[in-house]
């Protein structure tokens, strides 16, 4: 199984505030508020959701999020470069991080497998 296509885009900013305006200018709106300097906003017409991040400790980086229905079962033609083996995150996916050919990052997320997931993210414990 491969991936199910784009399901958000990751874009990391120096100020969460201006760049929620400049997305909210073209159409998106906020569907959830971390209120710590993040947030989710998805566009009435459809389409992939943008997940914006303000983070100030290294170069911004902005990468695509593709769905994939079963982490277990995903054996993509080629082998991945994994940045990043798949991992429970705490925003109740498994994400997993992989490299193109040119080492941009691309991120990988998949349904939490069971409630040992589920615990392991809410104690904050992480595997791969």
């Amino acid at each position: 199984m491969t991936t199910e296509g784009i399901e958000g885009f990751l874009v990391e900013t120096r100020n969460y505030g201006a760049t929620a305006a400049f997305w909210k200018s073209l159409g998106f709106e906020n569907v959830l508020e971390t209120g710590h300097g993040s947030g989710h906003w998805s566009h009435p017409g459809g389409g992939p959701y943008v997940f914006i991040v303000e983070q100030h400790e290294r170069e911004l980086v902005t990468h695509p999020v593709l769905k994939v229905a079963d982490a277990e079962a995903f054996t993509p033609d080629r082998a991945p470069d994994f940045a990043q083996r798949f991992t429970p995150a705490h925003w109740g996916v498994r994400q997993a991080l992989v490299r193109d050919p040119d080492g941009r990052i691309v991120a990988l997320e998949a349904p939490l497998l069971d409630d040992k997931d589920r615990n392991d993210v809410a104690e904050g414990h992480h595997h791969g």
